[in-house]
């Protein structure tokens, strides 16, 4: 570290006796240093010079004294340390150059060991701050970059503390969400460059903040659709209720969101939502370069085949039975037996409900039909055009519906 030292005094023979004492630290560039007469000669050093590290200033001097000058430096809130140089028992102007942000003081005749080891230890003082502003603005830059992934909380404690919570690949037990605007391709052919931006920036920012309401993480956002964890980077014992409550509400946002934009006669298609709960390697994998938290293996697989599940099941959330299972008075209606893209063996799958329909009669209704369903009893077709009878948006029972009358059995279904 080399450390640039402004001396401030109107002895004629202190800079020649400084430059001899500190000769080999000049030499070796470690020390420098620049010498002004007064006050008002520092000030226009000063001025000339910003890497200035620390001064060294007497108090009395013409034209401008140091305590003046301190004053000066304290007004335009310039944080150098400042050494004071006074005579022997001159305590109360001491007094006022410690109040005015003097770091430390010398006596006078100056003894030039003290001066040495007093110069020495300001430095030190002054490492110690550039490091905590290093460390400050560090934390300022993580801070910004992670609160794009994580919620507030987290993004903060994080930043804060970078071992807190393990950002490099492991194992977790968590909870994968993913959601996506059905036509979203299509429609954005055919809009306004300044219309597609407001609209995809009002949705993210809404879909964003429920996840971050609900402790989630953002690992990826790829146009309207998102990749959402619970459980990750800080473990979630409840990362299943969290994912299924925050599918819930972001169910509830984007179909206010589609209405909103009715009336502005743009006709946006339904966000469908996916959710799957299971181990996952998680960590940052983008390399030297990027900052890429995200999750891979088969639960998270399981979870995007799910989103993709509700358009040929006619429903908006799909969950799987391992998120039903984790979740305390799971409320939803049975979808079936699903057997995945690229999968061979089923897998049940559930949509859930919100809190306020979890024992209307659709839902005992519909429970009604799918037991049928599930038993092979011949009956299961009445009983679900009786349920599309009575409610024509019910989508999945139409889905049901549609199959029986297509001669299909039982609940085991095969996904496009």
């Amino acid at each position: 570290m080399s450390a640039r030292i402004l001396v401030v005094d109107d002895e004629p023979d202190l800079e020649s006796l400084l430059l001899q004492k500190f000769r080999h630290q000049v030499r070796d560039g470690s020390v420098s240093f620049l010498f002004a007469r007064d006050g008002v000669d520092a000030l226009e050093l000063l001025e000339r010079n910003g890497d200035v590290d620390m001064i060294v200033c007497d108090i009395n001097m013409p034209r401008m004294d140091g305590l003046s000058l301190l004053q000066k430096l304290q007004e335009a809130e310039r944080q150098l340390s400042t050494i004071i140089v006074s005579a022997y028992g001159d305590m109360a102007n001491i007094r006022t150059a410690m109040n005015r942000g003097a770091f430390d003081f010398l006596m006078k005749p100056i003894d030039f060991v003290d001066l040495e080891a007093t110069i020495a230890k300001t430095l030190r003082h002054l490492e110690t701050l550039r490091e905590a502003r290093r460390r400050q603005a560090a934390a300022e830059r993580a801070h910004a970059a992670l609160s794009r992934y994580f919620s507030p909380n987290l993004a903060a404690r994080l930043a804060s503390d970078s071992d807190a919570v393990g950002l490099a690949g492991q194992r977790r037990e968590v909870a994968a969400l993913f959601t996506d605007i059905a036509g979203f391709t299509t429609l954005v052919e055919t809009m306004e460059p300044d219309t597609l931006g407001d609209l995809l920036n009002d949705y993210l920012a809404g879909m964003t903040d429920i996840v971050f309401r609900h402790e989630g993480t953002v690992a990826k956002v790829v146009g309207d659709a998102l990749h959402v964890l619970f459980g990750a980077p800080s473990e979630q014992p409840d990362h299943a209720v969290r994912a299924v409550a925050c599918a819930l509400e972001l169910d509830a946002f984007s179909e206010a969101f589609r209405e909103q934009w009715r009336t502005k006669r743009i006709v946006l298609g339904p966000t469908r939502i996916g959710v799957n709960a299971g181990p996952a390697m998680v960590g940052n994998f983008g390399g030297v370069r990027f900052f890429d938290y995200t999750a891979y293996g088969d639960t998270i697989n399981i979870a995007a085949r799910l989103e993709a599940a509700n358009k040929q099941l006619g429903t908006r959330i799909c969950v799987s039975e391992s998120v039903a299972r984790a979740v305390p008075n799971f409320r939803g209606r049975p979808v079936g037996d699903l057997v995945l893209r690229g999968r061979t063996e089923p897998l049940r799958a559930y949509e859930p409900l919100p809190p306020d329909r979890g024992e209307d009669d659709s839902a005992d209704g519909y429970g009604s039909a799918f037991a049928r369903l599930e038993a092979d009893d011949p009956g299961a077709i009445g009983a679900f055009a009786a349920e599309v009878g009575r409610r024509p948006g019910d989508q999945l029972a139409s889905f049901h519906l549609k199959r029986l009358l297509n001669g299909a059995k039982g609940i085991r279904i095969q996904m496009d």
